[in-house]
């Protein structure tokens, strides 16, 4: 039994950026996380002023796990780009504009997603 299997892209405000990510492990790794940062001030709910990310999976009092593979860390990111945990907010004006004035926080992600033109 075979069929076609069709799936549909669809687009998001992030598209067209290419945001830098710095990972940094410490000789802890992988008894601890390691640290994930976006550039100062990058726009985000969960990523603090300081850039670094506020991801469950990267709390090594909580959520971290030695077997979780840097393709996990990275789709995690990825995921929360789009989906913004609203219950643990790590910035107050990404937090604010993506409860109160969704359309502005949309404007503000695709803003920011120009600021990071594709590297060719």
């Amino acid at each position: 039994m075979g069929g076609d299997v069709s799936i549909e892209y669809c687009p998001t405000d992030w598209d067209g950026g290419f945001f830098p990510l710095t990972l940094h492990f410490s000789e802890d790794y992988p008894s601890k996380p390691p640290k994930c940062k976006f550039p100062q001030g990058f726009f985000h709910p969960n990523v603090y002023p300081s850039g670094t990310v506020c991801l469950s999976i990267l709390n090594e009092d909580s959520g971290w796990r030695p077997a979780i593979t840097v393709k996990q860390i990275l789709v995690g990111i990825q995921d929360l780009l789009d989906q913004p945990n609203p219950a643990d907010p790590a910035q107050t004006d990404g937090y604010q504009l993506f409860i109160q004035e969704p359309t502005e926080y949309r404007r503000r992600v695709r803003q920011q997603a120009k600021q990071y033109p594709p590297l060719v």
